[in-house]
């Protein structure tokens, strides 16, 4: 009975525990899907085998069993016929079967029992089948969920380290212009000051240069009797 011993641990198998260990969830619940189809596979086909065994040898019991009562009944038939002789031989035939249905019920226990395993492994395989398919879509869309969380704060972190730069640009603009105010107002304070009395005497340079808007307003105070 090897494949009882090679799907032993499916029947404490924990489907979360083989999740656990996958760093892809939505890949290991597919994985553990094929791994179970397999297993259900030869589990199917070993309990059909088990089972067959188990009906032969019920079978070759209840044949054994009910020869043994066959015996037991002509010995009955024997004694009503007043032939003890007779009964004894039909008994003595019964008794010599008893090893061979005590051979048999052995052979029919375990193979019951090891029928009634297989069925329960089965049961349990095909149960788990439909319960990770029913929940396969779920963690599958937790996982796309948790991915793009994922790739959020990567891109939030990348956004805070652009933010970080912006600041770091505006800081230099402001020291550049603070740099820019100063060279101003220092050339301001290195230029010559200029002597007043040379702005007055500007006033004056251009006086008597246009002779001919002196004399266009000579004649016109004349025209005006002025």
């Amino acid at each position: 009975m090897g494949i009882l011993q090679r799907f032993g641990d499916i029947m404490s198998a924990n489907i979360n525990a083989l999740l656990d260990k996958c760093e892809d969830p939505a890949k290991m619940v597919d994985q553990c899907l094929r791994d179970l189809e397999k297993d259900l596979g030869k589990v199917k086909a070993e309990t059909a085998s088990v089972m067959a065994e188990e009906t032969r040898a019920k079978r070759e019991l209840d044949e054994v069993n009910a020869e043994m009562k066959k015996y037991e009944e002509y010995a009955k038939k024997a004694l009503l016929a007043g032939n003890e002789d007779d009964a004894k031989k039909f008994l003595e035939k019964k008794n010599s079967l008893a090893s061979t249905q005590a051979s048999l019920q052995q052979t029919y226990d375990i193979a019951s029992a090891n029928a009634t395993k297989m069925r329960q492994m089965h049961d349990k395989i095909s149960k788990d089948i439909v319960d990770l398919n029913a929940r396969k879509d779920a963690i599958k869309a937790k996982v796309a969920v948790a991915k793009t969380q994922e790739k959020m704060n990567k891109m939030t972190s990348k956004i805070g380290s652009a933010t970080n730069s912006m600041n770091a640009f505006d800081r230099m603009e402001e020291k550049a212009n603070k740099m820019l105010d100063a060279a101003n107002a220092m050339a301001e304070l290195n230029a010559q000051p200029k002597d007043e009395i040379d702005d007055l005497a500007a006033k004056y340079d251009t006086v008597g240069t246009d002779s001919t808007v002196d004399d266009e307003l000579a004649a016109l105070k004349a025209q005006m009797g002025l």
